[in-house]
């Protein structure tokens, strides 16, 4: 935890009342997302129990499997649950643009958005995908067309939401802990209920009082895809033992209602935040993947296989961590009680310009020519980590190249390297700036082999995939 949140931690069991930690939603939310909550049975990595599913508050569609461990029963469920996620999906990526950019790509119009209450759900969405994306449409144990469609879907946004700043499938508690602090340690704050009890206490009660109220499971079970040990051993076992559809229904429906109520109250709150401006873009870059995915199914590309190639896994770890590095850059430069966390940690500091030598002109080494290399001098009472010739921006002049010449007490020396246009002015003497190391480009991605040069190390080039049977098998029982 850094010491901001630490700060705003101590503050909001202070004040009863969770802190925020952003002034904007760094995360794009849909006009129409669809919430999903799943259950599954206790002891079983992927055996659904139940899901309430619907893109509206009074559209909720309660999805129950009345004996978890039967195939059958488990991929009419699957079959049930496609035929309402692939339609919604496949609206959005149907609707195809081309980019009036210079190099030209097809891009989505919008993008789905599926939320869900906890990590927990994330989990359970990939292995859905997985039991599901391989599975035959004919011959022996045959499931309907669309549930291998459903897998390959929910594999993609999993693989997505993997990316930071990606917003296709999210996890409620994850987007609420990063703007709010509350009061709660790191593993309750994956308690939904819990968690909104901090944000947003009822009347004359505080945070605390009223999340211990709300971890009640007898009030507000648990949000899933895990269901309360009590409910399991009370209710459940005896209406599976002893099959009673209607009333194992009615109890189904009693577990996932109260987290369906969170997750719109929730949607609620966060709607009240206004968008980050870089939110927009990192959208784009979703009904970006989306059309390139909906391109690759069309054209009867393959599912992905269990594990990556070398070269593949390489290329993807180093997206993740470009897009990891561009999202908190993005978020700091978009909003300023982001930046204060890093000039907490010494990435970023803050000062008032006292001069500025806008007509500073110098041969760089190796050059002959004179150019323009202003000198701004700055006054800051932060704690300025950077060792000289270290490049900084600024996030009110983002285009601008700027490297620090000196760090003497309190005063800095900056040298501005490139972006004087007309559009993108100089400091001024008197002016607050910031300038950080942080850079929403998300830095240079190491140069890496085509897959029919993976090296001998690395196992060399890997064979075509094809899949198998063995792909298909996922523990279910």
């Amino acid at each position: 935890m850094s010491l901001l949140r630490s700060f705003l931690t101590v503050r909001a069991v202070r004040e009863g009342r969770a802190q925020p930690a952003a002034t904007v939603r760094h995360a794009h939310l849909s006009a129409e997302p669809l919430v999903f909550i799943p259950l599954r049975l206790a002891g079983e990595a992927a055996a659904p129990l139940a899901a309430m599913v619907g893109t509206g508050r009074a559209d909720a569609r309660l999805l129950g499997v009345a004996n978890p461990r039967s195939r059958d029963q488990r991929f009419t469920f699957m079959a049930e649950l496609a035929e309402i996620i692939v339609p919604y999906i496949q609206k959005y990526a149907a609707q195809v643009e081309i980019s009036d950019t210079k190099s030209a790509y097809e891009r989505c119009l919008d993008a789905p958005q599926i939320l869900v209450p906890n990590p927990g759900g994330l989990a359970f969405i990939r292995l859905i995908g997985r039991s599901t994306r391989f599975r035959a449409t004919e011959g022996p144990h045959a499931v309907a067309p669309q549930v291998p469609l459903l897998g390959r879907w929910l594999t993609f946004l999993h693989e997505r939401s993997e990316f930071a700043g990606s917003a296709m499938l999210l996890a409620m508690t994850d987007l609420l802990a990063e703007h709010w602090v509350t009061g709660l340690s790191g593993p309750e704050n994956v308690n939904l209920a819990g968690q909104l009890a901090w944000i947003d206490p009822p009347d004359g009660m505080t945070g605390q009082d009223a999340a211990l109220i709300a971890e009640d499971p007898l009030r507000s079970p648990p949000a899933g895809p895990d269901t309360d040990p009590g409910f399991d051993r009370h209710v459940l076992k005896p209406l599976i033992d002893a099959p009673s559809p209607a009333r194992l229904h009615e109890a189904l429906r009693g577990q996932l209602e109260p987290t369906w109520e969170l997750m719109w109250r929730a949607v609620d709150l966060l709607r009240a935040v206004p968008d980050a401006d870089s939110a927009e873009g990192r959208w784009e870059r979703d009904r970006t993947a989306l059309a390139r995915q909906n391109t690759w199914i069309a054209e009867g590309g393959l599912p992905p296989g269990r594990w990556d190639s070398a070269v593949a896994a390489a290329r993807r770890l180093a997206g993740l961590e470009g897009a990891q590095q561009s999202y908190e850059a993005s978020k700091a430069f978009d909003d300023p009680l982001v930046m204060a966390e890093h000039r907490a940690e010494g990435a970023a500091f803050t000062g008032r310009v006292i001069t500025v030598d806008a007509d500073r002109k110098i041969i760089p080494p190796g050059k002959k020519r004179l150019v323009a290399r202003p000198l701004v001098t700055i006054g800051t009472s932060d704690p300025v980590r950077f060792a000289p010739g270290k490049k900084l921006l600024s996030p009110a002049r983002p285009k601008q190249g700027t490297v620090l010449v000196s760090v003497d007490a309190d005063i800095v020396t900056l040298q501005i390297n490139s972006g004087m246009t007309k559009d993108a002015t100089l400091p001024s003497p008197g002016e607050v700036v910031c300038y950080t190391e942080l850079d929403p480009a998300g830095g240079r991605r190491p140069a890496l082999p085509d897959v029919t040069e993976t090296p001998w190390t690395h196992g060399g080039p890997p064979p075509e995939y094809v899949p198998t049977d063995e792909d298909a098998q996922e523990a279910w029982s």
